[in-house]
């Protein structure tokens, strides 16, 4: 009986209109080249459906989707044909459909192939003909070094580009961690197009690894809804064994786990492993057979099962050989400057898949076209508008993302807000996203920068590993993002309308700004985020603009002087502002008290700026809830003031001062900000006193004065904060001794001393801390704790190694 599957016609009319439109459109070449390239394999077989009678029986309403699915697609391809070229909005979601489409075809053929698999003998003249064009499609992509639509199918290695740069040290690493006992799965990480793929199959081709594993290897790649059932018939076939028909994925498992005991040694090569294919890592895990290795490539981690290995950008010199290559110069580079050469190649930032889609695309092309693209990059123009490969590739990671979780997309897309090259501090997030998501808890916010690096859109970094407090303390933690991925933030939120953007992301390099912005006619922006940088050269007056659902304001500038945008006092729903300065010193702000226009404002950040005396201009903020200062001068700001701190900031319940190093002694009159909870003084080295007036913070909860190393003595009024639950004075060298009744602070319940090396003696009322649970110290502050011990029974004493990461240093001007 032969399977009903009225495709045939369908399957035609598509066919006929993609090779229709590639003549006479070149605006989506790329997309409906891939599609002709799927429908040329396709064709054959769907030519012989009807003969395989019961074989698809049970793929019937599945091949019936398809039908739809091309019907769909004809109507896709129409519409595609009449796009025009301005059209961003639509040239970026027709794209997206057109890969969706091509995803379709390839799942067509994936169930072919398995019936190709039933039934080998059959129909070994089809299988032959499958097993050719799927190898063409895997060369075609191979020689680009542009990863497949990942076909859901067992393969053999694949051959490595013509060129392979930068994976020397990366293969040398990769086998030190992989072939030592001990360690059965490693997964290769890393953004898609970074070259994973190609250092993977590096890896195989490798002789030492060859010789290791008698060439007992095995490549496959993984779709994102892994059918094991199909991996193991695969495998089958590859090992010349009977092909069972497995009716589930128990005995599918069997059957692996008997071969894999039987295969000694085996290296299995997992490619392109997606989120979804966990349950697949679980099922292999679970093996965990003597000589029996696993490598996997991916945009994720899986640390539940192995530790991530990162493969990081090309360096300049191997990114310059491998755009060489890619653009064909050879000798004929005299034609192109080296200087224009090396521009483009700073604008891939090290991407081997931009570098690759680039050279290639400027290949023979005329000095005037090279030109061309570099200036169309300064002036703003995104490298993902060079080649729909490269944003297709890096898009599908936010597809995925945003179908499991739309937020943390919306995490990624902020952070294109901030300029490149610059760490994000992690606490800069944390305000934005509090209002933006209405994310309450920190660790929460934290938590989506976790997400976002184990899956390769931002990386987090750590300055200081042993910071495990649990009072939600993050400014040690900085993300830093890849500058391609930055564009592809950006690139996403530049689709549609000015006036209807989630967020305006504004670049503005002199006094260049953007021709919309210079146009408009004041017409509201709905925007809830807002972005404005400007470089040193920036003078120019700031042109008005309405943003009547602004609620986040980020400011980056570099200049030792800086006049706010006048439109600040009209952005009513502004509730975080962010001034940032990214030159060396301090800068000074002069007309700072446009502030007090802002009725709403909860939060407010200032870095490397000079902060004026409020007694000059004061300015009230009644529902200001956050501060933080970092790098700033303070010390003028509380300088003479006849302001009462508490009627202008009358709800401020935290304030964080770090790195502000002209502070000497905390201002007295900030003790008079009854509802503070939380007060964060860290790595100001000049601060040598707390003010008596301490003791007036009835509310206070967190006290932390780590990393002042100046500081010798606490006040003895700290005695009457009552409510004080964590007190931090780690770092601080200098410190002599703690309060003598100490005992009094009935809330605490954790004491940070670690690195107090000057501290003799403990108080004896510390033995009246009753509700004190854990005392974070290092050995020499653990003796000071002894002779109490057999009191404070429920005291938890947590020795903690000194263990700092400074490679995030390079980030700060020097």
């Amino acid at each position: 009986m032969a399977v009903a599957f009225d495709g045939q016609a369908v399957f035609q009319a598509l066919f006929n209109v993609v090779s229709e439109v590639i003549e006479k459109n070149s605006m989506f070449k790329s997309q409906l080249v891939d599609i002709k390239s799927a429908l040329d394999c396709l064709e054959p077989l769907i030519e012989v459906i009807p003969e395989y009678g019961k074989e698809l029986d049970r793929q019937e309403e599945e091949l019936q989707k398809f039908t739809i699915q091309m019907k769909e697609g004809i109507q896709l391809i129409h519409k595609c044909s009449k796009v025009h070229a301005w059209n961003a909005y639509k040239r970026h979601k027709y794209a997206n459909e057109l890969v969706e489409l091509d995803k379709s075809l390839q799942r067509l053929m994936d169930i072919l192939k398995v019936l190709g698999i039933r039934d080998a003998k059959k129909t070994l003249a089809t299988v032959k003909n499958i097993e050719t064009r799927f190898q063409q499609i895997d060369e075609k992509f191979v020689v680009q070094n542009i990863p497949s639509k990942k076909i859901e199918a067992w393969s053999a290695v694949p051959e490595l580009p013509p060129l392979t740069v930068g994976l020397e040290g990366p293969l040398k690493e990769l086998k030190l961690m992989l072939l030592k006992d001990g360690l059965s799965m490693l997964v290769l990480t890393a953004p898609g197009g970074c070259g994973k793929t190609t250092l993977a199959t590096k890896f195989c081709q490798d002789a030492e690894v060859r010789d290791k594993f008698k060439n007992n290897i095995f490549f496959v790649t993984v779709s994102k809804k892994p059918n094991l059932n199909l991996i193991v018939q695969e495998l089958c076939q590859r090992k010349g064994s009977q092909v069972p028909d497995f009716q589930t994925d128990v005995s599918a498992v069997d059957w692996l786990q008997e071969f894999v005991k039987q295969t000694d040694p085996l290296l299995l090569v997992l490619d392109d492993i997606w989120s979804e294919s966990e349950s697949l890592l679980e099922k292999l895990d679970e093996l965990k057979i003597a000589n029996h290795k696993i490598l996997g490539t991916s945009r994720f981690v899986f640390p539940r099962f192995c530790p991530p290995y990162y493969l990081e950008s090309l360096n300049e010199k191997d990114a310059t050989a491998l755009f060489y290559h890619s653009a064909s110069l050879g000798d004929r580079s005299s034609h192109v400057p080296e200087d224009l050469s090396r521009k483009i190649v700073e604008h891939c930032k090290g991407f081997p898949l931009a570098i690759t889609v680039i050279g290639r695309s400027l290949c023979g092309q005329p000095l005037e076209i090279w030109q061309k693209r570099v200036i169309e990059w300064t002036k703003g123009s995104s490298i993902l508008d060079s080649d729909h490969h490269l944003l297709a590739c890096l898009q599908s990671s936010l597809d995925a993302l945003e179908k499991e979780n739309s937020v943390i997309k919306e995490c990624f897309m902020d952070l294109g807000s901030f300029p490149e090259d610059q760490r994000i501090s992690a606490t800069i997030l944390i305000d934005i996203w509090s209002v933006l998501y209405k994310i309450e808890e920190d660790m929460l916010c934290i938590g989506n920068v976790e997400e976002l690096n184990n899956r390769s859109l931002a990386t987090l970094v750590v300055t200081r590993k042993d910071n495990k407090e649990v009072d939600g303390y993050y400014a040690e933690h900085f993300v830093t993002q890849h500058d391609i991925l930055r564009e592809l933030a950006i690139y996403q939120a530049s689709l549609g309308s000015i006036e209807q953007r989630k967020r305006v992301i504004i670049d503005i390099c002199g006094d260049n700004l953007p021709e919309w912005w210079i146009k408009q006619k004041y017409q509201p922006i709905s925007a809830r985020l807002v972005s404005i940088s400007t470089d040193g050269d920036f003078s120019a007056t700031w042109p008005n603009m309405e943003l009547p659902q602004a609620e986040v304001l980020i400011l980056n500038f570099q200049s030792k002087k800086y006049a706010l945008p006048e439109f600040l006092e009209k952005v009513d729903k502004l509730k975080v502002l962010i001034i940032t300065n990214y030159g060396v010193l301090p800068a000074q702000i002069n007309n700072f008290p446009l502030l007090r226009s802002l009725s709403n404002l909860k939060r407010i950040r200032l870095e490397r700026i000079s902060i004026p005396s409020i007694s000059k201009d004061p300015v009230q903020l009644d529902n200001l809830e956050n501060i933080s200062l970092f790098m700033c001068n303070v010390s003028k700001a509380f300088s003479n003031c006849s302001s009462q701190l508490v009627d202008l900031l009358p709800n401020v319940v935290e304030i964080n001062i770090d790195y502000c190093n002209d502070l000497v002694e905390l201002p007295a009159m900030l003790c008079d900000l009854i509802p503070l909870k939380k007060l964060s003084i860290t790595n100001s080295h000049k601060l040598s006193a707390l003010p008596e007036e301490i003791g007036k913070l009835v509310n206070l909860e967190v006290l932390r004065v780590r990393s002042c190393t100046d500081l010798s003595v606490l006040p003895d009024s700290i005695r009457h904060l009552k409510m004080l639950s964590f007190l931090d004075i780690s770092d601080c060298y200098s410190m002599k001794e703690l309060p003598e009744h100490i005992g009094e602070m009935c809330s605490l319940e954790t004491l940070n001393m670690r690195q107090c090396s000057r501290l003799q003696e403990l108080p004896e009322s510390v033995l009246d801390l009753e509700q004190l649970e854990d005392v974070i110290c290092d050995e020499e502050t653990e003796i000071l704790w002894k002779p109490f011990l057999p009191i404070l029974q429920n005291i938890h004493i947590r020795v903690v190694k000194e263990d700092i990461n400074l490679n995030w240093l390079h980030k700060f001007p020097s």
